[in-house]
């Protein structure tokens, strides 16, 4: 065992890296002459993701009651102190994770800057440890991983209050410790000589072999000699513990014809365990890798099952289904399913009992992904696949993968513009997933439709709206950007019932008040619902209000008259003339409003049921109720009238 002796039992998760693990422990000691930030790195595979598991298992007070720490050697085990903030970084953009420990400490800081200076100000040092900073972001090819580290984990290791240690990939771990003073920091690279462990391949292979430990009962395993003597072959051979594993897998799962003695077959690297597998099973490793290569393009959690077929043959360019029925062996060592439930309160029932499938390890799709001649037309040919399986074209009856992430494929093959024009994929799909992806093109490639989105995305993922509250968002946000169309569309093809619809948006600055009324006609003539917003003076075309209007200054307030329900400046209209809802005529209305400094709720006043909930990613400045269900609103992008649907109507909120 590097770096220790027989007389210690190794970590029991683990199974050695005693000189990691003393680092690693020294660390959160703070011992004399420890860095104070720590970058835990290595290839895809090297088991850095494992050693961090086992070292905060040994930081967590409640874990650390059932490891023997009696017998492990003491340099290994760090003392007993408050666990870290552990935010793990798998799926999560870097300003989630940001946000995670800002929340952890109890930060009040509403900006990003803030969170920095609140930690630098903190009395005493706090501890932060961010796994998974591979798995980051909730789109591969927007490139979180690189986002997190420039600006969240290298601004941390420069706050002198905060003790970092990040598992980051090697590409990106020298980008931590950059500018920092010398001995600072420390870079543990498992794969460097000073810090691998090659005995813990051998005890890795033995352990997995082992039916105590859940290995089928087979020749191999059963016999102690035989079990030891072939996983000493694979450890010695394996370069790192995910090629033991992969090893392992391959001679467990298609034990027939298995020669334990034949180490022609034990693999060297990812490469060559899928190469080997496939020929030792009479099939070429082409076919392998086609099979796989959907799951290697994957996002999220993995592909749902009914769709791999599908999606393989998209990629081979010919019918894959057969290689696929019969192939269960041949893939089955590399990949990973998952049974899942429910998606959350607003699932229908379309994600239970569903099977994903995702590949063991994202060094497996690193592999595969790199044999591929093209990967952005490979992209193209899954993109074409999903959207081809959209059922007549309806996003909403879409299954939840193609309609939450056709979006991270179409940005690999460099189509997302193209994709993002229809307001139904818009509303449907999930907008954490789409709002990343989208986010990750230059804006100048996005159409109208694409900027209006990306526009209210914060707004659509900070309220978690489901999808009838995305749709009315949505449907304002398009009124507002003068694309009325896509607002029509929303409320008239989609098939949902809406809280409101959106009559009119004035973009104009400054409105401090608003209210509704009544123009009375000329001679008898029906009155004219109007909407009167009080707006800086020399606004263009509004007019002095009160004193200063009968003298004819400029200095006073002024206001604009606008109509009610039908879009247009009425700009001869006698503000003296404007009758407002008396107090009695409100008090009878059928609809009350409630207003905040974000959100403004109309609600029945026969029951106190909600009936809309209006949320904007600016403050509202003013609002009135007519008593007719329409809503005037301002914020500091103008001012808008929303049609209220009818009381009692159900909509979350």
């Amino acid at each position: 065992m590097t770096g220790s002796t027989e007389d210690y039992a190794p970590h029991p998760h683990i199974g050695g890296r005693t000189a990691a693990l003393r680092a690693l422990a020294a660390w959160r000691a703070a011992a004399p002459g420890a860095p104070r930030v720590v970058v835990l790195t290595g290839d895809a595979g090297s088991g850095r993701s494992r050693l961090l598991t086992g070292f905060l298992m040994l930081c967590e007070p409640e874990y650390r009651k059932q490891l023997p720490l009696d017998a492990m050697d003491p340099s290994t085990v760090p003392p007993e102190l408050p666990a870290p903030a552990v935010p793990s970084a798998e799926g999560l953009t870097a300003a989630q994770v940001l946000w995670l420990i800002a929340d952890h400490f109890g930060l009040r800081a509403t900006g990003v800057q803030g969170v920095y200076a609140e930690l630098a100000a903190l009395d005493e040092p706090v501890t932060v440890v961010v796994p998974d900073v591979d798995r980051a972001g909730p789109v591969r090819a927007a490139d979180e991983p690189a986002r997190l580290v420039r600006e969240v984990l290298a601004p941390l290791a420069a706050t002198g209050t905060v003790r970092l240690m990040a598992e980051v990939p090697r590409p990106l771990a020298t980008e931590v410790a950059e500018g920092l003073p010398t001995g600072t920091a420390q870079i543990i690279d498992l794969d460097a000589p000073e810090w691998a462990d090659p005995d813990l391949l051998v005890r890795y292979a033995q352990a997995a072999l082992d039916p105590e430990f859940g290995a089928p009962e087979l020749p191999f395993t059963v016999d102690p000699a035989a079990r030891l003597a072939l996983g000493a072959a694979i450890g010695r051979r394996a370069g790192s513990p995910l090629v033991v594993q992969l090893a392992v897998h391959c001679a467990l799962m298609a034990p027939e014809g298995f020669d334990p003695a034949d180490e022609r077959f034990l693999p060297t690297s990812v490469g060559t365990a899928l190469d080997l597998h496939a020929r030792r099973l009479g099939t070429d490793s082409q076919t392998l890798r086609l099979l796989l290569a959907p799951l290697a393009l994957a996002e999220a959690e993995g592909i749902p099952v009914q769709l791999w077929s599908r999606l393989a043959s998209a990629v081979a360019g010919h019918d894959m289904s057969p290689a696929i029925a019969g192939g269960l062996l041949l893939a089955g060592p590399f990949v990973q399913p998952e049974e899942v439930l429910g998606s959350g309160a607003e699932s229908d029932g379309a994600d239970e009992g569903r099977t994903l499938l995702r590949l063991l390890h994202p060094a497996l799709a690193e592999e595969i992904r790199a044999g591929l001649p093209n990967v952005a037309a490979a992209q193209t040919q899954i993109a074409m696949s999903l959207l081809e399986a959209v059922p007549e074209q309806d996003w909403g009856k879409a299954d939840p993968y193609v309609r939450d992430h056709i979006a991270g494929h179409t940005l690999e093959a460099g189509l997302l513009p193209q994709l993002l024009t229809d307001p139904g994929l818009f509303v449907q799909a999930d907008p954490v997933p789409l709002r990343a992806a989208v986010e990750a093109v230059p804006l100048e490639q996005l159409g109208a439709p694409a900027r209006t989105y990306l526009r209210t995305a914060p707004l659509l993922t900070r309220t978690q709206a489901p999808a009838v509250l995305r749709a009315a968002f949505l449907e304002t946000a398009f009124v507002e950007d003068g694309l009325p169309e896509y607002a029509e569309a929303i409320r008239e093809r989609l098939g949902l019932e809406l809280p409101w619809q959106t009559l009119w948006s004035l973009p104009v600055a400054g409105v401090s008040a608003v209210t509704v009324g009544t123009l009375p006609g000329a001679e008898g003539a029906a009155a004219t619902p109007v909407a009167v917003l009080v707006v800086p003076p020399g606004t263009p075309g509004a007019r002095p209000v009160g004193a200063a209007g009968a003298e004819g200054g400029e200095s006073g307030p002024a206001a604009l008259v606008h109509g009610l329900v039908q879009p247009g400046l009425l700009d001869d209209a006698d503000l003296g003339r404007i009758v407002r809802p008396s107090e009695e005529e409100r008090a009878a209305a059928p609809l009350g409003l409630s207003r905040g400094g974000d959100y403004l709720r109309v609600w029945n006043r026969a029951d106190q049921e909600v009936v809309a909930a209006l949320i904007s990613e600016t403050p509202f400045t003013a609002a009135d109720l007519s008593p007719d269900g329409i809503l005037l609103v301002a914020t500091e992008r103008g001012a808008k009238a929303l049609r209220i649907r009818a009381a009692g109507a159900e909509i979350a909120s």
